[in-house]
Formats: C-alpha cells, sequence, structure tokens
C-alpha cells in the first residue's frame, strides 16, 4: 500500500514540531536538528518538516512506495504522462536512502516518487530535477 507524503519547509522547527505533534496526536517518528517526520497510518502520510534555509511552505508531494515494484508502476505512469522525469537510484537525501523519480506537475509542485532503501546518518547531498522553469536546485529535497 503506498503513502502519501508531504514536505513542508518551516522557520521554526521547535515550534513546528510542537504544533504538528499536537495536530496528529503523535511525536515525530524521526527528529533531527533540522528536520522531523511523522509516519501516520490515520491518515496514511509521510509527513515531513525542515529548516534548510528555503521559503517556509509546501515544499514537495509525493508518494512513498512500499516496493521495487511499486516504485516502478509509479515511474512507467509518469513516463506515459507526457512530463519530464529524473529518476535517481540509491538516493540519499532527508536522512533516508532512496530510489526516486521526481516530476514536476502543470501547477509547477514537484512531485517525488520514492521507495526507502535504508537510513543514512546525513540529511544529503543528492540535487533534484530542475523545476518547471529550468533553475537549476543544489540540495536534495530543495524546491524553492
Amino acid at each position: 500500500m503506498k503513502r502519501l507524503h508531504v514536505h513542508v519547509a518551516v522557520h521554526d522547527l521547535k515550534q513546528s514540531i510542537r504544533f504538528y505533534s499536537a495536530l496528529f496526536a503523535a511525536q515525530p517518528a524521526v527528529e533531527k536538528d533540522d528536520y522531523a517526520k511523522w509516519m501516520l497510518d490515520d491518515p496514511r502520510v509521510n509527513f515531513a518538516i525542515s529548516t534548510r534555509g528555503r521559503k517556509a511552505g509546501l515544499d514537495h508531494l509525493g508518494i512513498q512506495a512500499d516496493n521495487g515494484g511499486e516504485l516502478e508502476e509509479i515511474g512507467a505512469r509518469l513516463a506515459q504522462a507526457d512530463v519530464s522525469v529524473l529518476p535517481q537510484k540509491g538516493a540519499s537525501c532527508c536522512y533516508a536512502k532512496s530510489d526516486k523519480y521526481w516530476t514536476v506537475d502543470p501547477q509547477g509542485i514537484a512531485w517525488e516518487s520514492f521507495h526507502t532503501l535504508d537510513s543514512v546518518p546525513v540529511y544529503g547531498a543528492d540535487a533534484r530535477a530542475p523545476d518547471a522553469q529550468a533553475k537549476e536546485r543544489s540540495a536534495c529535497c530543495a524546491i524553492g
């Protein structure tokens, strides 16, 4: 079963952790100095926040696949959608190692489809595809 992924850039991580923990009635599954993530079952969502020097607000949306087969199905569907798709194998980002497909929807919102393979000890440094305006991004999960 797939899980919706939402990543929000925040100004104040501690304040945001308090807010989202109250909203979700749960503490983060992962908490770092610059990042927190909730793996919720109701609703089934991977909700992440970070303070990585970007404008606060929606950073990107995504679909987290439970296995590589599900991810490849998503990649095949994206290929049929007539959009630019950037595949990444073994990318290190958001304290995780994952296989991914990045794309940008017609509204300019970045979408990350991914299957997590393992955790890593650092936020990560893999770059993402340029956005709809072809502005190159230098940090993992960076869109704005």
